[in-house]
């Protein structure tokens, strides 16, 4: 790194001195530092394109100086570059500095006034918002001081490479206190530089256009740290689109892209303005925010036309939104690598919007590679993180292939940490990800599978539930034979007893009356009244299982054994066990009508004990051996009587079961001998306090 641009991190970030003083919150730092040192890079920029330009063109004629500069078309001052005057000459005179700053900004070009928010702005995009600022800074008494800190800083010696490399530097810094999620705001440089060593060994320098995009771009640091990257290694020239819905990253990515030959930067929410749906593009790259609540705009993209969405995740996590619109926008050819948590690896069971999403990623062929990041990677969270590496021209030996690869254990240790960074990945360690990925082989960390081992059936089953002897009260239900031969059984026995009687342990309760018309006016206003607030709970307390539930008819009482686990039939001296069963009391409300009133009807049935389960059993992408396996799963390891309901393909990936390590257990005579070790040192000790 050029180490003379670099020295002026330090004093960057000494211009906080004086918030600090002011007793400005650090989490406000960022917001009030970025338009100022917006302003001097632009500067900067412009001195030296003029100084530049100024070898070629004399500025005696200035008109035509001026018109040739402003066709650079990076931004434009009158102060600067028709006059010479920078924000250091403004500070020399502090009398007239709030005249001369006001005029100072004024004279930027109306697209360089609009990203730094020089006019007052109302409810609407503020973007660097540096009105704002500098009327906060001018009520707490700082405005002048920080304008000359900040006009001392001369970056006018460093090219714009070197000027990007001190602007991710104090980028990354404010990620680490203002950041909400760990794609918000800054990718880490080593991570950029895995993503676009991933891209380049895939790419050949043929010369040939390239177009890379990044949907949340934020600041513009991956973005234009891969084009940087690809651009030093292979003569391709390239085009850089980026969209971001954040304002002042936004103008961070805006303006720095003026600055760069071939770049397009928009505003708007990536996933409902959709800048650039009529384009595709040969790379994308991508770090978008983990845990993104789109509730706000679910009804946009729950009617989106574009065809993009082919399923939804749920409303708190947008990843794998972010990950179909890249889909959508890739060309034929493209290649995406995209940064995610690992929720998107296997959040959702089969048949959510998460797991159908999977399955249409594999489905389509699109996933080359998902490799797992070590932890302590990113300035605002220890998680895991991921790479996915999305391949729309997979090469033919790798057809419905894919490898994961473990890169959790290759790092090293950051000298000092930066926020939540701990760890780095040096150049060794990513050239061991990218030979894998290039490898494409079974390694220590690296497992190649067909794309259906991450496929899985969720077979949903009705399971019947028998008693102590293998019966259920399914066997008692009548079956009803139909004028076509065909038979029909009953879902339930209904009984009309004279009686009911429930005892939970405290209090016994009788009901007798079984179409119920009367109630207690003092108690309650209506029948409805009663319904609601008393027979309803009453009658959902009453626990077959748990306590004693009898119920009288004129032929016999049932009850339910919860020993054997049967319901059983009492007619005078002989008991009768009808298999496992519910006994089930409901009541129903009827409105009035012309010949009856409103009354209460009170019904009891047995019913068989059904159970609703699922079994998760391997999928076989053929649907002959699909099915025998899912029988031969069955037969082998239910063993209840079941009914097969719905199966539901779903598809997860989990590195833990894939790159299990055992723990390994220490020797059982270690660990007595440890233990008569403790024994005799506390013996010793108790010895010790006796004396």
């Amino acid at each position: 790194m050029p180490l003379n641009v670099l020295q002026y991190e330090s004093k960057i970030w000494d211009t906080a001195n004086l918030l600090l003083a002011a007793g400005t919150k650090q989490s406000d730092f960022p917001k009030l530092m970025m338009p100022f040192f917006a302003l001097i890079m632009l500067e900067s920029r412009l001195v030296r394109y003029a100084a530049e330009l100024e070898q070629e063109l004399s500025k005696d004629d200035l008109e035509a100086f001026v018109e040739e500069f402003q066709d650079y078309d990076i931004g434009y001052n009158a102060l600067v570059i028709r006059d010479g005057v920078t924000l250091k000459d403004i500070c020399k005179n502090d009398k007239a500095f709030d005249t001369d700053f006001e005029w100072y900004l004024k004279a930027f070009d109306g697209q360089t006034r609009h990203l730094l928010g020089v006019d007052k702005a109302g409810k609407g995009e503020k973007f660097l918002d540096i009105y704002d600022s500098a009327e906060f800074l001018k009520g707490k008494g700082i405005l002048f001081a920080t304008v000359k800190k900040w006009s001392e800083i001369d970056l006018v010696p460093f090219d714009n490479s070197e000027i990007t490399t001190l602007e991710e530097h104090i980028k990354r810094k404010w990620a680490d206190i203002s950041a909400e999620t760990a794609g918000e705001q800054y990718t880490p440089d080593d991570i950029i530089s895995l993503i676009a060593e991933l891209i380049l060994s895939k790419l050949a320098d043929n010369g040939q256009f390239l177009t890379i995009y990044d949907p949340t771009c934020g600041g513009g640091n991956l973005l234009f740290g891969v084009e940087d990257r690809i651009r030093a290694r292979f003569d391709r020239p390239t085009k850089t689109y980026g969209e971001d819905i954040n304002d002042t990253l936004y103008a961070l990515a805006k303006i720095e892209s003026r600055f760069r030959k071939n770049s397009d930067i928009r505003h708007g929410n990536t996933l409902t303005d959709v800048a650039f749906i009529h384009k595709e593009f040969d790379l994308v790259v991508a770090n978008p925010p983990y845990g993104l609540d789109w509730k706000g705009f679910r009804h946009d993209i729950a009617h989106d036309n574009t065809g993009r969405f082919h399923d939804l995740p749920a409303v708190s996590d947008g990843q794998l939104l972010f990950t179909q619109h890249i889909v959508s926008q890739l060309a034929a050819q493209g290649l995406a690598v995209v940064v995610h948590n690992g929720s998107t690896l296997f959040s959702g069971d089969a048949g959510s919007g998460e797991s159908n999403i999977r399955k249409w990623l594999l489905d389509e062929d699109l996933v080359e590679a998902v490799i797992q990041l070590p932890t302590d990677e990113f300035f605002n969270t220890g998680i895991y993180t991921y790479l996915w590496v999305l391949n729309k021209a997979k090469p033919a030996d790798r057809a419905n292939r894919l490898i994961l690869i473990n890169g959790s254990d290759f790092w090293k240790p950051l000298k000092k940490s930066k926020g939540s960074k701990r760890r780095e990945m040096v150049a060794e360690n990513r050239a061991t990800i990218v030979a894998a990925l290039t490898d494409f082989a079974d390694t220590d960390y690296a497992r190649v599978f067909s794309k259906y081992h991450f496929y899985y059936n969720r077979q949903a089953l009705s399971l019947t539930n028998v008693d102590t002897e293998g019966r259920s009260f399914e066997a008692q239900l009548p079956v009803k034979q139909h004028p076509d031969g065909s038979l029909t059984r009953a879902k339930s026995v209904r009984l009309k007893p004279y009686c009911l009687t429930h005892y939970d342990g405290t209090t016994e309760t009788e009901l007798t009356e079984f179409v119920i018309t009367d109630f207690d006016p003092d108690k309650h206003q209506s029948l409805l009244a009663y319904y609601d607030d008393e027979l309803t709970p009453l009658l959902g307390r009453l626990d077959y299982r748990e306590h004693e539930l009898r119920v009288h008819t004129a032929e016999a009482m049932y009850f339910y054994d919860s020993d054997r686990e049967t319901l059983v039939a009492v007619a005078g001296e002989e008991q009768r066990a009808l298999g496992c069963g519910k006994i089930g009391v409901k009541a129903t409300y009827k409105k009035p009508t012309t010949k009856l009133p409103a009354h209460i009807v009170v019904g009891v049935e047995l019913t068989p004990d059904y159970q609703k389960d699922y079994e998760v059993i391997a999928y076989d992408p053929d649907p002959a051996r699909n099915e025998q396996a899912i029988a031969a799963f069955l037969a082998r390891y239910v063993t209840r009587p079941c009914q097969r309901l719905d199966n539901v393909v779903g598809v997860e990936m989990n590195f833990n079961k894939v790159f299990y390590r055992p723990e390994t257990l220490r020797p059982i005579a270690d660990l007595l001998a440890e233990l008569t070790a403790l024994e005799t040192d506390l013996q010793q000790l108790e010895k010790e306090l006796a004396i």
